[in-house]
């Protein structure tokens, strides 16, 4: 006589009533999963405990299964949860184990089911080339950009006109297909995106001609961007929305425009500094002068006193006359500094009426007698490389 087979207590595993509602049979199975994992309980029997849980649960949260259990019977009691195997098997990876601990939504973030077609769009990157005076005055300009627009025949959707989608016939809309397979503990489904709506849970049988069933298209078109005073090379202005719009219509991300500063012919910029370097005769140098100094801003001038004396490697800083400093709020907090570099320029060719003035001047200096004591010693000096028509510099 053969004995009967006594059916598995599946409620008395989980520590739940028999009448017990859903989320509860969820939270006792998620409570007991962490508890005898054998990640993190590596006692004696955890194993076995927890593929144990794991089969009730599977067995409780199925309607017509658990329907068999209060009839008094025993679901896998098929011959597939007898023999050896791996009591895991049923893991189709981190997504389930994950799911087991904390919940679909911390393995994926939002739940199974199908995933909007309506997506965001990507952020876009253009450049911009401006002068050292457009950087210093900042300016409007409108721009040409080529991104993914929304599409005008669907605006959006991606379907032909007077059409829609429709549910797929492969998955029923769910976005996903399920496979069981058979282990150890009995039947073990997984599930995966559907191949036929890509996870979507619609098909499109009417594609928008335009765009292809995208529900975008790829289009120039202008946008006016303002540059604050004070940009300086790398720099990025954000324009929100301007970007590239998202599939299904959705909404468009950031248009970042960067800044390319162009070398300029006479200035140097270090941060908000400005540096320049200041050509000056010999005869100014010495004598003193009043020159004009050209500025960033179109017709400004400066006019920079030159001290008698003045020598090769003087800087005069003029405050407030460099670059505005602009802050990350987007305003200007003054400006920086301007250095001037003097560059005392002694003339290489000479005429015979010049040479003359400069040898009555060395007399008159002493200069002749300093090169004199000077040639003594090392065979050349200042007044013999003039006379030999020789540039000092």
């Amino acid at each position: 006589m053969r004995n009967a087979r006594v059916a598995r207590d599946y409620y008395g595993a989980l520590g739940v009533s028999s009448d017990a509602g859903p989320d509860e049979i969820k939270r006792a199975y998620r409570r007991l999963a962490r508890e005898l994992h054998p990640d993190v309980n590596p006692e004696p029997g955890a194993r076995e405990r927890f593929a144990e849980v794991k089969a009730a649960y599977e067995v409780l949260s199925d309607p017509e299964k658990r329907r068999i259990v209060d009839l008094g019977g025993d679901p896998l009691d098929n011959g597939a949860g007898r023999g050896g195997g791996d009591p895991f098997a049923g893991f189709g990876g981190l997504g389930d184990i994950m799911d087991a601990f904390f919940g679909t939504a911390a393995a994926g973030g939002g739940g199974r089911g199908p995933r909007s077609r309506v997506q965001p769009g990507a952020d876009a990157l253009i450049r911009m080339r401006l002068t050292l005076e457009e950087c210093a005055s900042g300016l409007t300009k409108e721009l040409t950009v080529d991104t993914a627009v929304l599409c005008s025949e669907c605006t959006g959707s991606g379907c032909a006109p007077g059409t829609s989608p429709t549910i797929c016939d492969i998955c029923g809309g769910r976005g996903e297909v399920q496979s069981v397979q058979r282990s150890f503990l009995g039947q073990v489904v997984t599930s995966r995106p559907c191949p036929n709506c890509r996870g979507l849970g619609q098909v499109i049988p009417e594609p928008c001609r335009q765009c292809a069933g995208d529900g975008r298209v790829r289009a120039r078109r202008s946008v006016t961007v303002k540059m604050p005073a004070g940009v300086a090379d790398g720099m990025r202005v954000r324009l929100a929305g301007q970007g590239e719009v998202g599939s299904g219509g959705g909404p468009a991300g950031d248009l970042y425009v960067e800044v390319e500063e162009a070398p300029h012919d006479v200035f140097t910029r270090e941060g908000v500094d400005l540096h320049c370097v200041l050509p000056l005769p010999m005869t100014a140098a010495a004598l003193g002068t009043t020159v004009r100094l050209p500025l960033l801003t179109d017709g400004e001038e400066l006019e920079l006193d030159i001290e008698p004396g003045t020598q090769t490697g003087t800087v005069r800083t003029l405050r407030g006359r460099g670059m505005p400093r602009l802050r990350s709020t987007g305003r200007v907090d003054g400006r920086g500094d301007l250095m001037v570099h003097i560059d005392v320029v002694t003339p290489t060719r000479l005429d015979a009426r010049q040479t003359e003035l400069l040898r009555e001047l060395a007399a008159l200096r002493g200069d002749e007698q300093t090169d004199l004591a000077v040639n003594g010693r090392n065979g050349g000096g200042l007044f013999s490389r003039l006379r030999g028509g020789r540039s000092t510099r």
